[in-house]
């Protein structure tokens, strides 16, 4: 069901349309409050004081902007709030100086402007892309890397990548210019492409065992 759909019940205390939203979005607020406060559990109260939130402002969500926008600006606001109330440095407060990434490995060989491969990274085997994505194995692996991404990275491909939200959006959210957004997401892209081509050539290796 469409997050609009949901909202709609929501907005008449459907709890499963909550409980849908909340499985929905859950992994994808815990990953982006991680970037801001010091530990695992205070990332699940930012969660929590967020989703309070949303079902004390429903009735007042107007839906100018998508749900998702909406939501993860709650989400982001207590957690940086929490965080500097905790005393942690926000990851993008030096982000005009992005230099923790030594890679001089040129971004346009491997992506386009719209964050899209241009070439597939090692061998897909006979299954297309698409299928392979699909692979339980693989998406976990994706996801571990995922969550072990440094802050900054983590939060801008799980907007931008997982929830999708465009690239204005999230400049917006974390008040960052477009060309820092671009390139975090590009570093964050590389960094999961070596996952996959490591993924790939075990399995491959695997598969060769079994013969």
């Amino acid at each position: 069901m469409e997050d609009t759909a949901l909202v709609a019940l929501l907005k008449k205390r459907d709890r499963a349309a909550f409980t849908a939203l909340v499985e929905r979005y859950q992994g994808s607020m815990k990953r982006v409050a991680s970037g801001f406060v010091p530990s695992a559990a205070i990332a699940d109260e930012v969660v929590q004081e967020t989703w309070l939130a949303v079902l004390d402002g429903i009735d007042r969500f107007a839906e100018r902007s998508s749900f998702s926008t909406w939501l993860f600006t709650i989400l982001l606001n207590r957690a940086k709030t929490r965080g500097h109330r905790e005393r942690r440095t926000i990851p993008f407060s030096a982000l005009e100086r992005d230099d923790d990434d030594t890679s001089s490995e040129p971004f346009q060989d491997h992506f386009g402007d719209n964050g899209q491969w241009l070439r597939t990274p090692g061998a897909w085997g006979d299954d297309p892309p698409e299928q392979l994505l699909q692979r339980r194995q693989l998406g976990e692996t994706l996801n571990r890397a995922i969550a072990s991404l440094p802050d900054k990275y983590r939060i801008v491909i799980t907007l931008r990548d997982v929830e999708e939200l465009d690239s204005n959006e999230v400049c917006k959210l974390l008040n960052i210019s477009e060309a820092n957004q671009r390139v975090i997401l590009h570093r964050a892209h590389l960094r999961l492409r070596e996952t996959i081509e490591q993924h790939l050539a075990e399995e491959n290796r695997n598969s060769e065992g079994e013969k």
